[in-house]
């Protein structure tokens, strides 16, 4: 893989400055990058907000949300000092007077590198924009981060990328998806690519089916809002999904740089065979939780949380089976899984290959779990690989399957990065390889909409599944049809 240049002096810029989003992971990220180095001393953090803080404040603020990140075990007092002072802030109102954005024009540092990240709904990602254009604060070299969901469907999308590319040139528009900050993602590509072992399995020939599952065990909680406008199709599906299924199908690239990378997840999205109509009856499941335990705790159903209808046909779970249709792929299925207040927290790609031609061994064939690469991206990012092995002991010759275990934390003893940590250092040095480039989120609404739209128009509304289980029975379904089982089944916890 290509080094990064070394960090530029930056004025990185966070609209919504001082929500969630920058509380619970920007800020502490961006520490993160100072205390390791990896922020240029003339670096500035301006958080853009209407709530009318003083930089003493904002600061206050900074402080008490990075000693609460779990990734910040140890402060260093020199360095949240440093990094402290790095921070300002500007009260602005997009909708309203042109005050805040001559305050923010003289907040900014002339010849340093401009980073706009828009940590506010997509939908006045336009009219932000706009604003920086109209403010003249826009130069050649800027850059926009974008977080998702960018739009609620092709159309949508559509005109949220129109907007802010009217603005930002595409090359200059960094479109963030977290999950391809994973540590664990990143050596996906590695497994792959510079592996001779395995890439010559990788195909229809070896490979029985593959599963992507992000399991939560959270609900929705003070979201409720929101996610009757998205569910787990859009909020999940549509993006952190199909990405990691795009790294997981994807042909060899000619380089690993900005364009080649994606230009070869591009072709896996317009692969997918669509399902419509009938067809996402029968490759689809969707769900919803109700009331139930997860981890001793007794928590709420979807339906009884605050901030929504009482009747809803919000999904918080999909499961569906999808197909590359290309010659690497043809008849391998992929199973894709998400869902809220699950059993257990994971995120996992499961490859199942095949059973050997024929075997001379009793049981083998059927053994449960043998033959499996799981991929796992948390927790405890790591690479298991599962393979039969004889049970030692004289008499009858047992089989048993055995892991080969690549754990990051114990292999390399060091701290796997925040994935918005790497994401925030590729933004800041330019290099946009592992964000999504417009054609990518534009070839994935294609697919996804007509599926919801089939929801909307034929049904069936989501199955109930209580909290603290596995998930629906449709899922179990959906896989057992064709005689295959989900991975947690042959492998119970």
């Amino acid at each position: 893989m290509q080094s990064q240049p070394p960090p530029r002096p930056t004025d990185l810029v966070i609209f919504g400055g001082t929500g969630d989003l920058s509380m619970r992971k920007l800020l502490p990220s961006l520490y993160l990058l100072d205390r390791d180095g990896h922020l240029e001393e003339r670096t500035r953090v301006v958080a853009a907000s209407r709530n009318g803080l003083t930089d003493a404040d904002l600061r206050d603020k900074a402080d008490a949300a990075i000693r609460g990140h779990n990734a910040v075990q140890v402060v260093e007092p020199e360095v949240m000092r440093r990094f402290l002072g790095r921070l300002s802030h500007v009260t602005i109102d997009v909708g309203g007077d042109h005050a805040g954005w001559a305050d923010l024009a003289n907040a900014l540092t002339p010849g340093h590198d401009r980073v706009f990240y828009l940590a506010v709904p997509p939908m006045i990602s336009g009219s932000l924009c706009r604003g920086l254009r109209d403010a003249d604060l826009v130069t050649p070299e800027s850059r926009v981060v974008m977080e998702k969901p960018l739009g609620r469907d092709l159309a949508s999308s559509q005109e949220i990328n129109d907007e802010v590319g009217a603005v930002f040139d595409e090359s200059r528009i960094y479109r963030i998806d977290h999950y391809l900050g994973k540590e664990t993602v990143q050596n996906l590509l590695v497994l792959r690519f510079a592996n001779v072992l395995l890439e010559p399995l990788w195909n229809s020939r070896w490979i029985d089916h593959v599963q992507i599952t992000v399991a939560e065990t959270v609900g929705v909680g003070g979201r409720r809002g929101y996610y009757e406008t998205s569910g787990a199709m859009r909020d999940m599906v549509q993006n952190h999904l199909l990405q990691l299924l795009c790294l997981t199908a994807m042909e060899p690239p000619s380089a690993y740089d900005r364009d080649a990378v994606r230009d070869e997840k591009l072709k896996v999205l317009r692969a997918l065979r669509p399902l419509t109509g009938e067809s996402v009856a029968e490759h689809t499941v969707r769900g919803r939780y109700t009331s139930g335990t997860v981890r001793g705790e007794e928590v709420l159903g979807y339906l009884d949380e605050a901030g929504g209808p009482a009747v809803s046909d919000t999904e918080t779970f999909v499961a569906l089976k999808a197909e590359v249709a290309n010659w690497r792929w043809s008849g391998v299925p992929f199973y894709l899984r998400t869902g809220k207040r699950m059993s257990h927290a994971r995120s996992e790609i499961v490859v199942r290959f095949k059973d050997v031609p024929h075997t001379i061994f009793p049981g083998a064939a059927s053994l449960p779990g043998a033959g499996a690469l799981v991929i796992r991206l948390q927790p405890d990012e790591g690479i298991h690989l599962t393979m039969p092995a004889k049970v030692p002991g004289a008499g009858t010759l047992r089989l048993r399957p055995v892991p080969l275990e690549l754990s990051f934390a114990d292999t390399f003893a060091t701290r796997s990065p925040e994935a918005y940590e790497r994401l925030l250092r590729d933004v800041l040095a330019g290099d946009p390889t592992l964000f999504i480039r417009r054609d990518e989120v534009e070839a994935a609404w294609s697919w996804v909409d007509p599926i919801i739209r089939a929801w909307d128009e034929l049904g069936p509304a989501p199955e109930p599944y209580p909290a603290g289980g596995p998930g629906p029975e449709g899922a179990r379904r959906l896989v057992g049809s064709t005689g295959r089982t989900w991975h947690e089944e042959e492998n119970p916890r």
